[in-house]
């Protein structure tokens, strides 16, 4: 099974998302910061190793939000989001990305205007209900 985190840092009705490079399997389309989690990593691990690596910061961990399960290419697949919040913002202070061509600060509603991972899409619902937004 494939274990993944996502990161959701929502500040001032605004939510962090970031687009992806091109080519993969996912290419050139938005989500949420994260990553698979790796063999022996908790989620506390996982998230700061992935935001380190793919922003180049560190980030405060709250709650866990919402968690979906799925099928990607015969391969079952788990994605577990938590609230974070991000040192830097992107803008005064700009991210390191290694993974991601842009990020930006976007509306809930910008959401399902914008080509978002599939895996993201699915835990949507669930972390608007968490947020209250």
């Amino acid at each position: 099974m494939s274990r993944s985190i996502a990161c959701i840092d929502y500040r001032k009705g605004k939510l962090l998302i970031a687009k992806r490079k091109s080519g993969g399997d996912m290419g050139e389309r938005w989500e949420f910061p994260g990553g698979k989690i790796e063999e022996g990593e908790d989620f506390t691990k996982a998230i700061n190793r992935e935001m380190q690596e793919e922003f180049g910061c560190k980030v405060r961990i709250f709650e866990q939000l919402a968690q979906a399960s799925f099928v990607h290419k015969g391969k079952d697949c788990t994605v577990n989001a938590f609230r974070v919040k991000f040192e830097n913002d992107g803008i005064k202070k700009p991210f390191v990305l290694t993974e991601h061509t842009q990020s930006q600060w976007v509306s809930p509603e910008q959401i399902n205007n914008l080509n978002f991972v599939d895996s993201d899409l699915t835990l949507f619902p669930q972390i608007k209900k968490a947020l209250g937004i």
